[in-house]
């Protein structure tokens, strides 16, 4: 008896799935910022140009429900080369804890981005929802400026 109850559980823990949490995109306008860090700034104007590949433009990513709250976060680049990344909008609803992770998440993962000139870079252990987030955000700003 205890010999079977044992492989049960073997085989039920080793056929067990964690599936991730889904991202949602909003289309929504940002929200209001309000949690404040050294890495965010003013949303900046997308300036598009098809004839200068050197040109600098900037461009804010769709607005990320990060399971926590929204983000949206914003590139700058000059020609392929990202020379700016900034979280203009990011709204967790006061809550304190998630307050601590982004604001020691969200300096890393910026400078992960920017080493990497790309969205392809590492979670924050211990923020994976604010990782996930930020990347697709980050991605899907990359895509509209066609990066």
């Amino acid at each position: 008896m205890v010999v079977i109850g044992t492989l049960v559980g073997l085989v039920a823990i080793g056929s067990f799935r964690a599936s991730p949490a889904a991202l949602s995109m909003t289309a929504t306008a940002p929200a209001p910022t309000s949690v404040t860090a050294a890495s965010r700034t003013t949303p900046t104007s997308t300036k598009h140009s098809t004839t200068t590949p050197s040109a600098v433009r900037s461009q804010t990513g769709s607005t990320v429900n990060y399971n926590y709250g929204t983000l949206a976060v914003s590139v700058t680049v000059q020609g392929k080369t990202i020379t700016n990344i900034s979280v203009p909008s990011l709204n967790d609803g006061g809550n304190s804890y998630s307050q601590s992770l982004d604001s020691m998440s969200i300096p890393i993962l910026t400078k992960e981005a920017m080493a990497a000139q790309s969205a392809n870079i590492q979670s924050v252990s211990g923020a994976s929802y604010t990782s996930a987030g930020f990347t697709q955000s980050l991605q899907s700003a990359l895509t509209a400026l066609g990066i």
